[in-house]
């Protein structure tokens, strides 16, 4: 409930704030300001008048509002219903203000209706589920107090060793385990260390545990399972102006912020092959299933950029040189664009409440290097983005606009094509089909990981691991295991939510102070897999499509998955009959292969010209530094920022 309300106060800012774009235009310079004692549209949050007025309807309510002992754990406003607010318009009367409020008083939820018009508690629910309202701060702050009172758990902490004073406790919640905690109130209790740092996380008191009754604040449960060495205080320092070390990042390599040595990520990076079969086998279709890049190659159709547009006004672009028929170079002006872009998001972030005395409120920006360009492949248009992160991630990012490929049709309505409307595609628009189709684009991604030569892939499986009666209050949990391909038909991958890896690429000669290799993980996004059969013509020469992921060893003459003459081809050279070669992959100079891609059925808002669609993966690393490598940049301040 308390989740649910969150979201309703998020999703009625948000509306709200729709609205007032809609009304007054994108050139309005008109600020709404939730401070006025008066609402304007339906959805607007209760003013700081209608929250006064609310609490004093309820002071003359019973179940302990009037006495006092009732406690409020959230209000916001009980929403209209959605039909009367999507049919209010600009200058109707308001509907009926009403309030939702969370309360708990004697042990028992409170679900309030308050009507603020007629000034009475229309509906107050009693318990109405299993469960009680979100915490409060007041609920917090008591209960990391408690453990303090406790003879036993202040003769565990001198056992370890570890002064009062050092200690700091927090609230993580309970969730629910079984029906000897129902009824009343409890959470758990974790504690820390927080001698010479601030960022007392990392120093967990482990091994001791505690469960304590809210309500009346008394504990429990203690579980001592004998001391753990604190983790120490070096190195878990966050704030700006507290750090000696700068951070120092190449455009092309990964500088490490410890050593300052310039380490190898990836050799080389491109995509390979974009494969988009259409799904009309019927005659004069039926041989759509396009291979851009080998078929008409996204270097010769890339295009110059659109400057304002394309890219933003801080990019610097690079020309491009091409080959005529002839042999003539050909200068193609603004191929590439470079720019720094700042979009408002966090590289990371805390802020802390639970130290006495300290207001920390530590953020900093996400600055990332793009490099973009763009092909048109007859209809389509493909934006490729190389996104380059201070913290060492890169994003790749493929964006597809254009038209539409489509089908002429004597209809003009969906009711008059019946089941035919099954046969190509949707109809999208008077005489129109979008024909279904599919677009995969695999990517050669030459991973070296400090050296090129001694790199192996990982299969970091998340198994499911269920436990024996009476072990834990647990049932299940998952359970890290790795496994290292020894050749390559070990890393044919096909992704499932349901059989979950991660996928490292590390170099076992190169470990950090721990013990872990140095590598970095492929992060899949948003993604589809081809369903064609496997020997439909276009899926023999679109076998790169048949996983997402593959491990090749490296060979200088497979960098094209369709084959290096593609046009006409007939499957013979593809990345599936190297992989099947089943090269050994282990502590080998490999290459990583990974497909995105997504299904695409049309629809009216993509014609004529189809808004940007996108998909996009990360490499991310792993065990690569030996701590964060962006502790130490700058925030930003007033003076860095332009005001536009």
């Amino acid at each position: 409930m308390a989740d649910l309300l969150f979201h309703r106060i998020a999703l009625t800012l948000l509306l709200s704030l729709l609205f007032l774009f809609a009304t007054f235009g994108s050139s309005s310079r008109t600020r709404f300001k939730y401070s006025l004692e008066k609402p304007h549209h339906p959805l607007d949050p209760l003013t700081s008048h209608e929250i006064k007025r609310v609490r004093t309807i309820l002071s003359g309510h019973d179940s302990g509002f009037g006495s006092g002992s009732a406690i409020i754990h959230a209000m916001a406003l009980d929403e209209p219903e959605k039909q009367r607010v999507v049919r209010w318009k600009k200058g109707d009367r308001l509907p009926p203000r009403r309030a939702e409020v969370l309360a708990m008083s004697n042990g028992e939820s409170h679900v309030l209706t308050v009507d603020l018009k007629s000034g009475r508690v229309v509906s107050d629910l009693v318990n109405p589920t299993f469960g009680y309202p979100i915490l409060t701060m007041n609920d917090i702050v008591a209960a990391s107090q408690v453990p303090f009172k406790s003879v036993e758990f202040n003769r565990s902490i001198e056992a370890r060793g570890i002064p009062s004073s050092d200690l700091i406790c927090i609230t993580p919640a309970a969730g629910w385990f079984g029906p000897d905690e129902e009824g009343r109130r409890v959470i758990k209790i974790q504690c820390f260390s927080k001698k010479d740092t601030v960022n007392f996380y990392m120093r967990p008191i482990e091994g001791l545990y505690l469960t304590v009754d809210m309500d009346k604040l008394e504990i429990i449960k203690i579980v001592d399972n004998g001391p753990v060495p604190v983790p120490k205080s070096t190195g878990t320092e966050y704030r700006h102006g507290f750090l000696n070390e700068t951070v120092h990042i190449d455009r092309a390599s990964v500088r490490d912020s410890k050593t300052g040595e310039a380490r190898s990520v990836m050799y080389k990076g491109f995509a390979s092959e974009l494969f988009v079969p259409y799904m009309d086998p019927g005659e004069g279709w039926y041989s759509k299933a396009f291979m851009d890049a080998g078929e008409f190659g996204l270097g010769p159709t890339s295009m110059p950029l659109v400057p304002l547009n394309d890219c933003p006004r801080n990019a610097y672009y690079i020309d491009g040189i091409f080959a005529s028929p002839k042999g003539d170079p050909i200068l193609q002006p603004n191929m590439i664009c470079l720019f720094e872009r700042y979009a408002g998001d966090t590289s990371w972030r805390h802020s802390e409440i639970l130290l006495p005395g300290t207001n920390i409120r530590e953020s900093r920006a996400k600055v990332t290097l793009v490099a973009r360009m763009a092909c048109s492949v007859g209809n389509y248009d493909y934006t490729f983005d190389w996104e380059f992160q201070m913290d060492g991630l890169i994003r790749v990012t493929v964006a597809a606009s254009g038209m539409l490929m489509v089908k002429g049709t004597p209809y003009t309505n969906v009711q008059d094509l019946g089941e035919k409307e099954a046969d190509s595609g949707p109809l999208i628009s008077e005489n129109v089909i979008g024909v279904v189709h599919d677009h995969f684009i695999t990517f050669h991604l030459d991973i070296d990981i400090d050296e090129p030569a001694n790199n192996s892939f990982v299969k970091v499986h998340l198994e499911k691991q269920r436990l024996p009666p009476g072990e834990s209050r647990r049932k299940s949990y998952l359970k890290v295991k790795k496994y290292v391909a020894k050749t390559e038909k070990d890393a044919q991958i096909k992704l499932s939510m349901y059989d979950p890896y991660e996928f490292h690429l590390v170099n076992p000669t190169r470990r950090s102070r721990l013990g872990n290799p140095a590598g970095y993980k492929l992060v899949p996004g948003a993604n589809a897999a081809s369903l064609l059969d496997h020997d439909d013509p276009p899926q023999i020469r679109g076998a790169f499509t048949n996983n997402q992921i593959w491990v090749t060893r490296y060979n200088r003459s497979e960098q094209w998955a369709g084959g290096l003459l593609m046009y006409q081809s007939r499957g013979e050279d593809t990345l599936q009959v190297w992989s099947d070669r089943d090269r050994s992959i282990e502590n080998e100079d490999i290459v990583l292969w990974y497909t995105l891609g997504f299904h695409h059925v049309p629809c009216q808002e993509d014609f004529p010209i189809m808004p940007t669609i996108a998909a996009s993966f990360e490499l991310k690393p792993v065990n690569f530094f030996e701590s964060n490598p962006i502790l130490g940049i700058t925030p930003f301040f007033e003076k860095d920022l332009q005001v536009c």
